[in-house]
Formats: structure tokens, C-alpha cells, sequence
């Protein structure tokens, strides 16, 4: 019997202690349930409005010198002297004397026609007096009959002459050669590249270099023919003095600063681009290193530009700031409701800081423009308005 309590009194103890741990349990009053509260998502918007604009052509090409040409000696010789301002990526005016050629052979070439041509002066002078005497000696005889040109040395006279001539043009071209050995440039320009140094011999037709001219600079800008349209310009346009081209804005930035110069659209191209389609239209830029400089940065020749060329008709549109356009052509647009839609807009036109839609939206209408990564069609937003922002 004492075996038998031994054995059943813990359990009887175990028994009664998980008994009233379940009667404590069963007593605790159930905790209060606590109605979650969504959490909003705060979106910066801004208002979309109507407006009137003259749309611009985006577009973008690389600054081209107008006029570039290759130095080419048209004498023989060595160079002699070379100037300080023929020198790659050095300028120089109109005139200006780039090098010389040894011009010692070309000063006795001019000796010896002067001359020649001083022959040839007594020749003809000499001719003329047999001519007078042969003259007086046929009126003489008294006769009737006119002479044969014979007989008053007239063929002589001619043939003088023409020696004559021909010595004069044998000066003129020894002056011309004697001229050519100072190399000159007639417009204002720069050197791009320098192929001779002095002490070097060159030949008539040798390449002493390359130049390219200051005075204008061209950029070519590939245009859709939507865009020609928008601007008003026919293929094979050529500007005249009753039609201008449309003004451009020439944009690039250099040291972190950007740079505007301002241009204007001469021609277009008579032809497509077999490759890409497109029609390219020229801009001139006039004086690009001196008075059209934007802010003392010349508008260099290579330099990559992006282009705003004004458009000609006006239409109303829906503006936005830039950075309510998502993918394109998308917006997000919250309701009267708060709740957030997504929208795709026509873009009419985009810049840094704005963007033109002709529909998709409606003027008044709130546009998003906070980041957005997971944007849900529907989803319950908190807009902040500028004003309120502030």
C-alpha cells in the first residue's frame, strides 16, 4: 500500500498544479484587438496648366569650320622662315605672312624678264621707225596703189609686238612666283595642322599644312521631316535676304558650366540620308571666337553641341514640370479621390525643366512629381501641393 501512495502521490501533486495553471489562464481577461491604420504614402504634386507655346526642335551635331583648306606651295624651294603664328592651334589674320620659301632664284627670273620685256620694247620701237621710213618712201613715188603690208613693215610691227607681250607676261608671272614664296591665308583663321619646318625643301604642289577659317563656323543637325514641318523649312531651303532661317540656341557644357551661342539655320540639304533617313539642315555661327563667344568660351570647332531651333506656330498645350514624365510617356495623376492613376500623355515636346503634352491630361489636374518606385493604378496616396510644401 505505501508502494502504491509512493507512486501516486506526484502524480496527483503534477495533476492539480497543471489544473490551476489552466484555471489562471482561462481566467485572464483576452487581449484588446486594435484596428490597424494604413499608413499613407506622401506624394509631392504639382498642377497641370494650360498654355500657349511656340514648340522648339530638339536636335544636337558637331561645330565644323566653314571653310577649311589645305596650305599648298605653287613654287619650289627652301623654307627660309617660318612665323610664331604658324604653329598648330595658333591664329592668325588676313595676310599674315606663314612662312617663306628662298626666294633668290625667283629675284633673277624677275631681272632677266624685265629684261626681255626692254627688248622687246626696242624691238617694237625699231619697227615702227622702218615702218614710217618704208611709209614715206612709197608716198614718195607718187603712186596710186596702196602697199602691200610687206612693203610697209606692218607683219614686222605685229610680230614685235606680240614678243612684246609675251615678255610682259613673262615679268608678270616672274613677279607672281616671286610673290607666292611668302605664304599667305586671306581670311582669319587657325592652324590645325603644321606638315614642314624650316630648312626644308619643298615642291610646287607639296602640302605645308592645314587651316580652317574663324570668321564662321557651321553645325550640321539632323532633322525628321515632322521636324521640318514643325520649323517651316522645304528640302533644298537656302536662306535669302526676304526669307530668313529659324534662330537657333547652340547648348554645351564645358568645365561644368553651360554655355549658349547663338546661331541661325542658312540651308538644308537637297537630299535624305540614305542611311539614316534624316534631312540635315546647316546653322551658322558668325565670329564663333570673338563676339559670338557666349561668356568669353568660343564655340570651338569639334565641339559636340546639343540645338534649340525655334519653332514658327503657335498651339496650346498642357505643361508640366519634367519630373512628372515617367518612361517616356507616362504620369502619374491623383484624383480628387487620392488615389493615384496612371496615365500615358502624347509628349509634345520636353527640356530640363518642363514638358508639353497635347493630351492625356486635363489642366488642374494634380501630377506627381516624387519618386515613385512601386507605383500601384488605385492605390491610396497623401498629396503635398507646392504651397502647402512651403
Amino acid at each position: 500500500m505505501k508502494k502504491i501512495l509512493k507512486f501516486i502521490a506526484p502524480v496527483l501533486v503534477l495533476a492539480t498544479g497543471v489544473g490551476v495553471v489552466q484555471a489562471m489562464i482561462a481566467a485572464k481577461p483576452a487581449p484588446e484587438k486594435k484596428e490597424e491604420v494604413q499608413r499613407l504614402v506622401s506624394l509631392h504634386v504639382d498642377q497641370v496648366r494650360a498654355d500657349t507655346v511656340t514648340l522648339s526642335v530638339q536636335t544636337q551635331g558637331e561645330v565644323r569650320p566653314k571653310t577649311e583648306i589645305d596650305l599648298v606651295s605653287q613654287v619650289s624651294g627652301r623654307v627660309v622662315a617660318v612665323s610664331g603664328q604658324f604653329a598648330e592651334g595658333a591664329g592668325f589674320e588676313p595676310g599674315s605672312v606663314l612662312l617663306r620659301i628662298d626666294d633668290a632664284d625667283y629675284r633673277l627670273a624677275l631681272i632677266r624678264a624685265e629684261a626681255r620685256v626692254a627688248e622687246a620694247e626696242l624691238k617694237v620701237a625699231q619697227e615702227l621707225a622702218r615702218a614710217s621710213i618704208k611709209r614715206k618712201q612709197w608716198e614718195s613715188t607718187a603712186r596710186d596703189e596702196e602697199p602691200t603690208p610687206l612693203q610697209v613693215n606692218r607683219p614686222q610691227v605685229i610680230e614685235a609686238r606680240a614678243q612684246l607681250r609675251s615678255a610682259e607676261a613673262q615679268l608678270a608671272e616672274a613677279r607672281l612666283n616671286l610673290e607666292r614664296t611668302e605664304i599667305t591665308v586671306p581670311f582669319r583663321g587657325r592652324i590645325r595642322e603644321r606638315s614642314v619646318g624650316i630648312g626644308e625643301f619643298v615642291s610646287a604642289g607639296s602640302r605645308l599644312g592645314r587651316v580652317f577659317s574663324t570668321d564662321t563656323v557651321e553645325v550640321r543637325l539632323p532633322l525628321t521631316d515632322l521636324q521640318l514641318m514643325e520649323l517651316d523649312l522645304p528640302i533644298g531651303f537656302e536662306q535669302t535676304e526676304i526669307q530668313a532661317g529659324p534662330t537657333v540656341d547652340l547648348r554645351a557644357v564645358v568645365g561644368n558650366v553651360e554655355h549658349v551661342w547663338q546661331g541661325q539655320i542658312v540651308r538644308t540639304y537637297a537630299e535624305i540620308d540614305q542611311q539614316t533617313r534624316l534631312i540635315h539642315a546647316v546653322a551658322e555661327i558668325s565670329d564663333p571666337y570673338g563676339e559670338g563667344a557666349s561668356n568669353g568660351m568660343p564655340l570651338a570647332v569639334g565641339l559636340f553641341v546639343s540645338a534649340d531651333i525655334a519653332g514658327v506656330r503657335s498651339q496650346d498645350a498642357l505643361v508640366m514640370p519634367r519630373e512628372a514624365l515617367r518612361n517616356a510617356d507616362q504620369v502619374y495623376v491623383v484624383n480628387e479621390e487620392n488615389r493615384l492613376e496612371i496615365r500615358t500623355v502624347e509628349v509634345l515636346s520636353s527640356s530640363a525643366d518642363r514638358v508639353l503634352v497635347s493630351e492625356g491630361v486635363a489642366a488642374g489636374e494634380r501630377v506627381v512629381t516624387s519618386t515613385l518606385p512601386n507605383a500601384v493604378d488605385g492605390m491610396l496616396v497623401q498629396p503635398i501641393t507646392a504651397l502647402a510644401a512651403n
